[in-house]
């Protein structure tokens, strides 16, 4: 091949070189574009999503606050502090109701979290091979119960066995105790705040339980296998490296559970006995905020009933919202101890 030739021959692979390098960044160029632009739709859907659940929730609220007005209206504060609910004289007062609820989700809570807490440690710490999945898939399984069946049951099954058994054994070495023995004076009816409670903790130690132990397991196992080389025991593990670690997620898990409580309807309206008073006695009936709703609502007529129970509503809202913003509250300042500490 002569000089001319081989020049040629070079000057036509470069050039044969370049069109293929334009070619490829051409390529290259509408990829990334393609990814910019899916990118871009990516995060303003998902912008949207968001946006969408904040609008949602406005509208929740403005929707209880304009239904409630009429009632606010007419009685101020005094629609909180007032304990009279008579449809029939439009006189409203929301405490009966407001007091219910906070009774019987402490009830649930103060049963609930500990016996979740079991639970959730035996599952993660000391079941056997064997028995952990049906054992944790037994507790899933009850969180998947409509609460209308827990209400049914609580009525026909645990309230009669509960007035026999355990409210006479109460009364008896608990009804003359100081400070304490007026909770359990009254005469054994099986339906109360007392029976609503135990039915709401129930209900909700399936969902605290699940969260703790899934959090209970994202610990890493070398730090606990650390603890026991050391020679820590059961406990101090669970206390000094599992609790630190997942104390987010186990406050998270009560608070759902508590939200849970709060709010349950049908389980409460079976078995709290749903009569608007106040009393000492927790074998006394009561009336919480969601099940004076779910009694009244359908049939509320024109006046100020309706505004009463979306009051009501609009209060449990609130009540809801305070709860979760003190456990927000509560994670914020372990958080500071912890890094004080460090």
């Amino acid at each position: 091949m002569s000089t001319v030739e081989a020049t040629e021959a070079s000057g036509s692979q470069r050039k044969a070189e370049y069109v293929s390098n334009e070619q490829f960044q051409k390529s290259l160029n509408a990829k990334l574009a393609r990814q910019r632009i899916q990118d871009l739709a990516f995060r303003r859907t998902t912008l949207s999503f968001a946006l969408f659940v904040l609008l949602l929730l406005g509208a929740i609220i403005a929707s209880l606050v304009l239904g409630a007005y009429p009632i606010f209206e007419k009685f101020g504060f005094g629609f909180l502090t007032s304990r009279d609910w008579n449809p029939v004289t439009n006189e409203f007062g929301a405490l009966n109701a407001i007091y219910g609820t906070v009774v019987t989700s402490f009830i649930a809570l103060l049963i609930a979290f500990p016996v979740s807490f079991g639970i959730a440690i035996f599952l993660t710490e000391l079941c056997p091979i064997w028995l952990k999945r049906p054992l944790g898939t037994a507790v899933e399984l009850l969180a998947a119960i409509p609460s209308i069946i827990y209400g049914m049951w609580g009525l026909f099954v645990f309230a009669p066995l509960f007035a026999k058994y355990a409210q006479p054994f109460l009364t008896k070495y608990f009804g003359d105790v100081p400070l304490i023995g007026e909770l359990f004076q009254g005469p054994p009816m099986g339906i109360g705040m007392l029976s609503a409670g135990i039915i709401l903790a129930v209900m909700v130690i399936p969902f605290i339980a699940s969260v703790m132990r899934d959090v209970f397991e994202i610990v890493p196992p070398v730090l606990k296998e650390s603890a026991y080389g050391l020679g820590a025991t059961t406990w101090e593990v669970v206390r000094n490296i599992v609790l630190p670690y997942t104390k987010a997620g186990v406050v998270g898990g009560t608070m759902l559970g508590l939200g849970r409580a709060l709010g349950e309807t049908m389980a409460v309206t079976f078995v709290i006995g749903n009569t608007p008073k106040i009393a000492a006695s927790l074998f006394e009936p009561g009336a919480s905020i969601a099940s004076t709703i779910a009694n009244e609502f359908a049939e509320a007529g024109d006046g100020g009933h309706i505004a009463a129970l979306i009051g009501v509503g609009l209060v449990l809202f609130i009540i809801t919202f305070i709860v979760l913003a003190l456990a927000k509250l509560m994670l914020m300042q372990l958080a500071k101890g912890e890094g004080a500490r460090t």
